[in-house]
């Protein structure tokens, strides 16, 4: 299975790294391929470093202007112009989309693929893998919509929400 992960370039501390390298750590075990930005920094290189070292496949989409920051040796590198077009690879080349904790560009990411999910371009699995709670206020933004009406999909058809590397394995069936 391809896997999009959409998740923080940053470097940050155990409590975000030890489960981002345990969900590499399983993607790659279970025989599955990483896509994802490419970086070899933070959180990205934790989850591809996993990845990699239990034998899955690395497929990276960067874009232009990080390039430099691209990780060496993935079995694929594709250098996207600009980050629409990044996003549109991503997605065209995962089976699943498992978003993890990030900034801005992870918000965009998963917001994007939340919107083409609510109007039909898309069916793939998305799971929010919520560590140390990092999403709480977002999860609960999310059943807000869906509890107030303003999602013309039930939440539980758009997404799903784990604190859980495996079970978020398993909500997207693989």
């Amino acid at each position: 299975m391809n896997i999009c992960v959409f998740l923080s370039a940053a470097d940050l501390d155990d409590r975000y790294t030890a489960p981002a390298r345990e969900f590499g750590t399983l993607l790659g075990t279970r025989g599955h391929t990483l896509i994802w930005g490419g970086s070899d920094a933070g959180l990205m290189k934790v989850v591809a470093d996993g990845v990699q070292e239990a034998g899955g496949r690395l497929v990276g989409v960067s874009v232009t202007f990080l390039s430099g920051k691209a990780r060496p040796g993935c079995d694929e590198m594709i250098v996207a112009r600009d980050l629409a077009e990044r996003k549109a690879e991503l997605l065209g080349r995962s089976d699943a989309v498992v978003i993890m904790v990030g900034g801005t560009g992870t918000l965009d990411e998963a917001t994007e693929i939340l919107e083409l999910k609510k109007h039909g371009m898309h069916d793939k699995p998305v799971v929010l893998l919520n560590t140390a709670g990092f999403y709480d206020g977002l999860e609960q933004q999310f059943r807000r919509m869906d509890a107030e009406g303003f999602l013309p999909r039930p939440l539980d058809e758009l997404m799903h929400f784990t604190a859980d590397p495996a079970h978020a394995l398993e909500l997207i069936g693989a």
